[in-house]
């Protein structure tokens, strides 16, 4: 399930960094982040993300995400495969059994996700902005249980 994941995240990125307009384009730039699969995987992946095409500016029709703050076109992108890699945390604070999570702009709503999926039991829900995450907490639970459980889906975490 973990290369699964990681190759959702490459094709995100991809497709919100590259103007790509086939699905061989597409495979061709996942294979160049190390992802080899074949058109009819893709083709899955793709209904999954609900990725659409659209004109871009020039007028070709392009791959493109449902609107997402996440994965706004850059004009440099780094490589997906570094994007997938950074996990975007940036730090955490309590108080009383809210938890405060700061990420890099637009990592905020893929981390929640992340959080409410994993479906720790000590986590009651998640809200998430562009770069800030509320987390409830259940009553009576430390802080150093919800970053232990939190450390197995965010890289970094302390």
């Amino acid at each position: 399930m973990k290369i699964k994941n990681s190759r959702m995240e490459a094709l995100k990125m991809l497709i919100s960094s590259h103007e790509l307009g086939s699905q061989e384009e597409v495979l061709q730039a996942l294979e160049k982040e190390g992802f080899k699969l074949t058109q009819a995987t893709l083709s899955r992946d793709m209904k999954q993300l609900k990725v659409a095409k659209a004109a871009s500016m020039n007028g070709k029709y392009v791959y493109v995400l449902p609107n997402d703050t996440m994965y706004k076109r850059v004009t440099k992108p780094r490589s997906a495969m570094e994007m997938v890699r950074t996990s975007g945390f940036v730090s955490i604070n309590f108080s009383g059994n809210i938890g405060v999570i700061k990420t890099r702009p637009g990592y905020a709503s893929s981390i929640a996700y992340n959080i409410d999926n994993s479906e720790i039991p000590e986590i009651l829900g998640t809200i998430a902005g562009d770069d800030t995450i509320f987390i409830v907490v259940m009553e009576d639970v430390s802080k150093e249980i919800v970053i232990e459980k939190l450390s197995e889906i965010i890289d970094n975490i302390r």
